[in-house]
């Protein structure tokens, strides 16, 4: 059977957002967490996370849109990361501080080993920049180096299934556009990566997050399909997308999701 594994991304980011995901991670709906080492909650909780079994702890590498106080200031102008259509224009443009970003990315390895006391399980990149071109370079040769045994996340699935899926087709395609060629580049560094991929939609849409849901299990691809969240117990004021984040808490901490997703074939799970 495919394994589903459901990952809520941005732990350490606030108190609401740690609780929503210790306590999801602690009843077993969620087997992939993904941290943000340079958030200033990411401390405080990682012993209550480091505790919770059948869980994956994975480095969410934030180079966009975040206070960063020891980054380069060639990437991080008076302490502040890029926006993320910047970075992504300057990648593609082959203009971006490369070094730079290199450096901060073996920074953020070095800060979760000094956290949770071991390397990543898995790596991604908050707002997915680290499947750009240039940029996963980087990521790879830095998971290969600091972590070797981990997984790292592809937005890569195939075209009918990411319009099979609905919801934001334009934000899916795009993701797995930029995403092209990953696997075969993570292989090359005897690095795996996830088979299928959903989650994303418009996280600042009013609608409704379960039929979402349902629609993220289908055409799930073999053996690990990934689906990833981002919830929290209350909003954060401020937070673009803190309705999104109480939606999506509320529906999975009151829904029978393994059960779900042995409907669509997939059994809950850790990566395998």
């Amino acid at each position: 059977m495919i394994r589903l594994v459901l990952c809520a991304d941005d732990f350490g980011r606030s108190p609401a957002i740690n609780h929503a995901i210790l306590r999801l991670a602690g009843s077993g709906v969620l087997t992939a967490v993904t941290a943000m080492v340079g958030e200033p909650h990411v401390r405080e909780a990682a012993s209550d996370l480091l505790a919770v079994e059948e869980c994956e702890i994975g480095l969410h590498l934030t180079l966009t849109d975040a206070l960063a106080p020891h980054a380069d200031a060639e990437l991080a102008p008076d302490g502040i990361l890029p926006r993320c259509d910047r970075l992504a224009a300057m990648t593609l443009a082959g203009t971006a501080p490369l070094g730079a970003i290199g450096r901060e990315i073996d920074r953020q390895f070095a800060a979760f080993a000094d956290i949770f006391g071991r390397p990543p399980a898995f790596v991604d990149g908050h707002q997915h920049v680290h499947v750009l071109p240039g940029i996963r370079e980087f990521v790879l040769h830095a998971t290969k180096r600091h972590s070797p045994g981990a997984w790292v996340r592809s937005c890569e699935d195939r075209f009918v299934n990411l319009l099979a899926r609905g919801g934001d087709r334009g934000r899916a395609l795009r993701s797995a556009w930029l995403s092209r060629g990953l696997r075969r580049e993570a292989r090359a560094f005897g690095l795996r990566t996830n088979d299928g991929f959903a989650g994303l939609y418009d996280l600042r849409s009013n609608r409704l997050f379960a039929p979402r849901f349902e629609r993220f299990l289908g055409r799930g691809l073999g053996p690990n399909h990934l689906v990833i969240c981002h919830p929290a117990t209350t909003r954060d004021a401020g937070d673009p997308i803190a309705a999104a984040r109480v939606s999506e808490y509320r529906f999975l901490a009151s829904q029978p999701i393994a059960q779900l997703a042995r409907r669509h074939g997939l059994e809950l799970g850790c990566f395998q």
